[in-house]
């Protein structure tokens, strides 16, 4: 049991973040433990917050506002969950936090309890700057698996919470703004066949071998993406990608088999039509079950069932986002990243957005996961730079 602090205890950076590394909050488990702590925290210093939970009522994000509460301010967003360390070579307890050659270790240091840490620790300062500009922290789940826990949170942004001028999100960049990344969607296609002894295949219809064809046609979708390329030129790899990580189906060699199940995804350049590629998947099934599965008889369907779907965040030159993140960070150009983040989902709401945050996405998902302390000390300078252009009345204008 991780002790609660007294009523407006100031609590270093560092201490915040261990205690939140503390929490076992894999994406697969609940971080209302962490959210309670959080509320503890926010309600000794008198900050007004509120819980914003999931359907099932066993995860929540959190919306805390410092400063005024009206619209035009500045979120700082944070996921609370993180990757399983089940399985990886740890040097200690993952959920220990441990200080050693420099670095911070623990699950979720740097990805992104980090951040979360340092925005938290820096409340009792945005309280005393007496901000202009309101600064909104905003506290998510299921970053890691679907980017639908800041959905809901979202939703009431100009309802019945403020509207935000600007958005950052805090994944590692090494403090560099990046404004573009790809989109994430993952899928499960499953082949429905039907037995029948291999020397008669006209009794049945062979799960396998119309999945075969299905992976091949990806296969030729993923090279049309590479042919199309990057026009901006800012992505590596440049140019859309299809993968298939997941096959299997069959019993024996001698049975046309009933079933076969493949995942797979793609990984969007900003400006592609996300239901491109699922939409010629699903005309290719339509061929397949035509005259393949069924060619003998009614035998086969295929069905795919989306995962998830995570849009991408494109470029918005000299949006508000970009302008106040490249003043704080002292940064006169931004960059794109590799990996999928939350931003989309704010950018598809119509909030100007920019990912930016202490730390390198390569020790994300590591065993012995780190940021080091040089580093978690620039995302505090950074946010510090941050309340001073709230405190001088920062406007998206």
């Amino acid at each position: 049991m991780i002790p609660m602090m007294k009523s407006g205890t100031r609590l270093t950076p560092l201490a915040l973040l261990e205690r939140l590394v503390a929490f076992d909050t894999e994406s697969a488990k609940s971080n209302l433990s962490l959210i309670a702590f959080v509320e503890a925290y926010l309600a000794g210093w008198g900050v007004p917050f509120v819980r914003v939970p999931n359907r099932a009522g066993d995860k929540a994000a959190l919306f805390a506002t410092i400063g005024p509460m009206r619209d035009g301010g500045v979120v700082l967003s944070g996921h609370t969950d993180v990757v399983s360390p089940a399985g990886q070579d740890w040097s200690g307890d993952p959920f220990r936090l441990r200080v050693a050659d420099g670095r911070v270790i623990g699950r979720g240091a740097v990805d992104m309890k980090g951040f979360c840490a340092l925005c938290l620790a820096l409340v009792p300062e945005m309280l005393a700057a007496e901000l202009r500009t309101p600064i909104h922290i905003l506290l998510s789940y299921d970053e890691e698996t679907t980017c639908l826990g800041v959905v809901d949170v979202i939703a009431r942004l100009g309802a019945d919470l403020p509207r935000p001028g600007a958005v950052i999100v805090g994944e590692p960049t090494g403090l560099d703004v990046a404004d573009a990344h790809k989109s994430v969607a993952t899928y499960v296609t499953t082949v429905h066949g039907h037995e029948a002894h291999s020397a008669k295949p006209a009794l049945g219809a062979n799960a396998i071998m119309a999945a075969a064809e299905l992976v091949a046609e990806l296969n030729r979708i993923a090279d049309q993406m590479i042919a199309r390329g990057d026009p901006s030129g800012r992505f590596d790899p440049p140019y859309t990608t299809v993968h298939v990580g997941v096959i299997g189906g069959g019993t024996v060699r001698n049975i046309l088999p009933k079933t076969c199940a493949f995942e797979w995804e793609f990984r969007g350049l900003p400006d592609l039509d996300l239901d491109e590629i699922p939409r010629r998947m699903a005309a290719h099934a339509e061929t397949v079950t035509r005259e393949r599965l069924n060619r003998f008889g009614p035998y086969g369907s295929i069905e795919t069932v989306q995962d998830a779907s995570v849009p991408g965040l494109a470029p918005e030159p000299g949006s508000p986002a970009e302008r106040l993140a490249l003043r704080v960070a002292g940064r006169n150009r931004t960059i794109s990243v590799p990996y999928a983040t939350e931003a989309g989902r704010f950018q598809r709401a119509g909030l100007p957005t920019v990912v930016c945050g202490p730390g390198s996405i390569d020790q994300a998902h590591q065993p012995d996961e780190y940021i080091t302390l040089a580093a978690f000390e620039a995302g505090e300078i950074f946010l510090r730079g941050l309340i001073r252009e709230c405190a001088a009345g920062w406007s998206p204008a």
